[in-house]
This record gives structure tokens, C-alpha cells and sequence, in this order.
């Protein structure tokens, strides 16, 4: 066994349909993990599973829509039903879909923005509490963004995300004595499908700033959401893991 292996580990992950959750949830496979996938899209989710399943891992697939609160708590128990129990969960699931002036902000995106991507970790993390503090074991991993330092036009996406990062230390200091580890990832500008019409467009300036000089790649944030879960991380709780090809540096 190696620091990275995660054989024998069970793993649920929000949003695992496409992008970020999708790589995720195939880096876990590749590592040695079962993975319970959970997304609104059954006929997607079926087409991961099989991908997760060519690596000799079990996947479980699992419709759910995070934006349900009340759908969330059976879709934790689903999870712990197929693989028997969880040593892994993510809050991947989240985006925003609309750059607008705040003062031009309509209430019920806020609302939208809100549920999708800070409700939803927070009903995923308070259904599996009781599981992983029962058990003494395990890490939650929350998916946030750069965005949540501050982005212009993005106010509802970046406070979400800044509460996300809060929700992380929050946790981690809760239950750093009862054996369980809560960690946060910060993706930078990822190519994925939400945003193909960007990283596609040959006159596209949004990685101007960012040192590396170009987008980043699901599989990259991918690697880093296998170490935090990895025993590599087992010393390292509350803390928030940039992968932004250094943009938070010039920051």
C-alpha cells in the first residue's frame, strides 16, 4: 500500500455526473475506492459507474438532486446501503450559471445560488455526521473556488463558496478529536463543460491573470481531491487546498 492508495475505501461524491465530481469520482475508482455516485441524471451517472466499474471497483448509483434538501438524507443512506458504509464524501455539486452587476441581482438567484452550493454541502455533511462520528474515522471534502476570496459579478457564487470554506473549519474543529478529517479544495479556472463557450473561445482573456497561463483540467483538481483523502493527508483537517495555477498568489 502506498500513501495515495485508497483500496478498500468507500466514497460518495456529489456532482459526479460530468466535470470536476465525474474525475473525482474516476481518480477515486483508479486509487482502489468503491464509489457511490450521486447527481440528478441516472442515465449519466450510469455511464461514469461503468467507467468506475472498468477499474474492478463497485459504483452505486444514485439519483438525487442536492437542491432537495429532504431527498439528501436517503441519498447518504443509499450510499451506506451499497458499499456498506462511507470513508469518503465530497461536496463537488455547485456552479453558477449567470455573471450580473449586483445591484441587478435578482433575490431568487441569490436563493438559487445559495442552496446549490452552500446548502447542499451543508444538508450532505449534517446527514453523513452521525455515520462518520459513529464510526471514528473518515474525511469530508468540500469542493469551494478561488471565488470565494471575492469575485465581481459573481457575489452569490462567492459568498456561497466563502461559506463553504467556513463550513470546512467549522467541521474540522468539531470533530478534529473524534477521528474525522474536513479539508477544502479551491479549484481555479477549470475547462468543463459549463464553461466550454469560454476556454473554446480562441479570444478568450480569462486566464490572463493566472501565472500558469491557461485553464486547468478536471484531472487536475482530481489529484489533489486523492491526496486529501489519501492517507498521505491523515495530519491535515481545516485546511483549504488551492489548485489555481497560482492565481490566488498574485492575489
Amino acid at each position: 500500500m502506498t500513501a495515495f492508495d485508497l483500496s478498500g475505501q468507500k466514497a460518495f461524491v456529489t456532482g459526479a455526473s460530468r466535470g470536476i465530481g465525474r474525475a473525482i469520482a474516476l481518480a477515486y475508482a483508479e486509487a482502489g475506492a468503491d464509489v457511490a455516485l450521486v447527481s440528478r441524471s441516472a442515465e449519466t451517472l450510469g455511464e461514469v459507474a461503468k467507467e468506475v466499474e472498468a477499474f474492478g471497483r463497485q459504483a452505486a448509483v444514485i439519483p438525487c438532486d442536492v437542491m432537495d434538501r429532504d431527498s439528501i438524507p436517503a441519498a447518504v443512506q443509499a450510499g451506506i446501503d451499497a458499499l456498506g458504509h462511507l470513508d469518503i464524501v465530497v461536496n463537488n455539486a455547485g456552479g453558477s450559471n449567470f455573471l450580473v452587476e449586483f445591484k441587478d441581482l435578482r433575490l431568487s438567484g441569490w436563493d438559487k445560488l445559495m442552496r446549490l452550493n452552500l446548502d447542499s454541502a451543508m444538508a450532505v455533511s449534517h446527514a453523513v455526521a452521525g455515520h462518520l462520528l459513529e464510526r471514528g474515522s473518515g474525511t469530508l471534502i468540500n469542493v469551494a473556488s478561488v471565488a470565494a476570496k471575492g469575485a465581481p459579478f459573481l457575489t452569490a457564487y462567492a459568498a456561497a463558496k466563502a461559506g463553504v470554506v467556513a463550513l470546512t473549519k467549522s467541521l474540522a474543529l468539531e470533530w478534529a478529536s473524534r477521528g474525522v478529517r474536513v479539508n477544502c479544495l479551491c479549484p481555479g479556472w477549470t475547462a468543463t463543460d459549463l464553461n466550454r463557450t469560454l476556454w473554446q473561445n480562441p479570444n478568450d482573456t480569462t486566464t490572463a491573470s493566472v501565472p500558469m497561463g491557461r485553464w486547468g483540467t478536471p484531472e487536475e483538481i482530481a489529484a489533489p481531491a486523492v491526496f486529501l483523502a489519501s492517507p498521505a493527508a491523515v495530519y491535515m483537517t481545516g485546511q483549504v487546498l488551492y489548485v489555481d495555477g497560482g492565481l490566488t498568489t498574485t492575489a
